[in-house]
């Protein structure tokens, strides 16, 4: 018998063999590996269509090849530049904030000694989350609204001039980033609560016994042992740094064109040029673009944590 038919029946063997004493936990995993081809991996034959001059009558499989025709045309409509920056801009402020804010909650939190005052304080901060982008989109039209605003009404209340924020486009970034943090840091912080939680109490008594007061405990003993949840978070964000929360952007800023330029993310400009063009390999090309360069980054970024600190990467 020659060494690959011996290395192949090994194989063969083995794979028997792992059935055999695992197979319950091959049968619990198989619904999900299932659902994932289903989901995840079937529907990606759609981004053929970046690649086609797609035809209604002649489908996905039938419309010709056009190259790189459709990543072209993204480009040098002089939108792809721009709108790839507005997202890694837009979603490296909101990832910062947000993350920062959720952590000084979480730290806030875990610090209360009043039980009672502990459960509210989590359940405002966590409240936010619960409301749509719809309303939210609601709020910020009305506090901004020129007319009747909230913001308007204070100004001539005063006796100062109104302002028409909406034609306003460098204001929007600082207007976007409060309420993304507003709604996800209460979110995000039960992750660092839950963190926190995990920290060994010995570690903390002894510091206590030393003399720690509350700001050397936070310092070097809770931030240090929630880091590696903290690097798992940020690397999540980086994955969807070039993913834009296409529901935030579109309630808040609806179809206002004057704030195009500042607020148009990948996931705008792609749900638009869908809905006003109907050119479906344009926008898969857009699509698939977004998902490369999220691929790379997270990969990238997950290499050098992991040269770092092979404990906080993720994967």
């Amino acid at each position: 018998m020659s060494q690959t038919e011996k290395r192949e029946k090994s194989k063969s063997t083995g794979l028997r063999k792992e059935w055999k004493n695992n197979y319950p936990l091959f049968l619990m995993i198989a619904p999900i590996c299932i659902l994932t081809i289903v989901l995840m991996y079937l529907p990606m034959s759609g981004l053929l269509l970046a690649f086609k001059d797609y035809h209604y009558n002649m489908g996905i499989f039938g419309s010709p090849w056009s190259g790189l025709d459709n990543f072209r045309f993204f480009f040098i409509s002089g939108k792809g530049l721009q709108v790839t920056l507005n997202t890694i801009v837009y979603n490296t402020i909101n990832t910062i904030t947000s993350q920062g804010l959720a952590i000084l909650l979480a730290i806030i939190i875990s610090e209360m000694t009043a039980k009672r005052f502990t459960r509210v304080t989590q359940s405002l901060v966590f409240l936010p989350y619960f409301i749509s982008w719809i309303i939210v989109g609601t709020f910020v039209y009305n506090i901004f609204n020129f007319e009747t605003g909230a913001l308007n009404n204070f100004l001539k209340a005063i006796g100062a001039q109104p302002v028409n924020v909406y034609s306003m486009p460098g204001v929007w970034k600082w207007i976007i980033m409060a309420f993304n943090s507003w709604k996800w840091a209460g979110y995000n912080s039960v992750i660092y609560i839950a963190a926190i939680n995990n920290v060994d109490p010995q570690c903390i008594e002894a510091a206590d016994i030393d003399g720690a007061n509350i700001w050397q405990r936070i310092a070097h003993i809770t931030i240090p042992e929630i880091k590696p949840t903290i690097s798992i978070m940020l690397l999540m964000q980086v994955g969807r740094i070039l993913r834009g929360d296409f529901q935030m952007f579109y309630q808040i800023i609806g179809n206002n064109g004057q704030l195009f330029n500042a607020t148009d993310v990948i996931d705008t400009f792609v749900f638009r040029s869908l809905t006003t063009s109907g050119d479906l390999g344009m926008t898969s090309a857009a699509t698939l673009y977004q998902s490369v360069l999220c691929f790379i980054i997270i990969t990238i970024v997950n290499a050098r944590v992991r040269k770092a600190d092979e404990e906080s990467a993720l994967f």
